[in-house]
């Protein structure tokens, strides 16, 4: 009989604990405010409209682009942004054009030059751009190859010559 009582007493305790911890609980969920969600604001700007790169001095190098957008609401509708023009055989294409250039081609001895074709792969800040160009340059030194046993004759006469020292 007091066994019974003991098991009574210890499963009303249990049971206690777990309304005591459910109460804990819903109070703490309660406690938290829901955050409310950020209320997106819809936005009249239009896109940014960006001129073509103007160098600071010079014609390439470090320089300047403005941008311009329309909307009623917008806080800002004109902006500068800092740009770089390539002082390099690529600057001819514009700063804004960038391309995908085949391997160069074969020499042309009548001209000496080599070219290569590159098509259009992007074009930056809305820049009026070529879909194709072509490029050359100067083929450089014409040289016959040299054969290889050449290199192992030297390289082991360089061998035996530290033996002898």
């Amino acid at each position: 009989m007091q066994q019974q009582q003991q098991q009574r007493r210890m499963f009303t305790a249990a049971l206690l604990a777990l309304v005591f911890i459910l109460a804990a609980v819903s109070t703490t969920e309660a406690g938290k405010k829901e955050k409310p969600e950020k209320k997106v604001k819809k936005s009249d700007c239009g896109e940014w409209q960006w001129s073509v790169c103007v160098p600071t001095s010079g014609d390439c190098g470090l320089g300047t682009r403005e941008g311009t957008r329309t909307g009623a609401e917008c806080k800002q509708t004109t902006k500068t942004q800092k740009c770089k023009i390539p002082c390099n055989w690529k600057k001819q294409f514009g700063a804004e054009c960038k391309y995908q250039f085949q391997a160069w081609g074969e020499c042309d001895l009548n001209t000496a030059l080599k070219t290569r074709t590159g098509n259009l792969k992007r074009a930056l800040h809305n820049a009026d751009c070529q879909k194709t160009v072509t490029i050359s340059k100067p083929c450089g030194k014409l040289t016959k190859p040299k054969p290889q046993e050449s290199k192992k004759k030297k390289k082991e006469g360089k061998k035996q010559e530290k033996m002898l020292d």
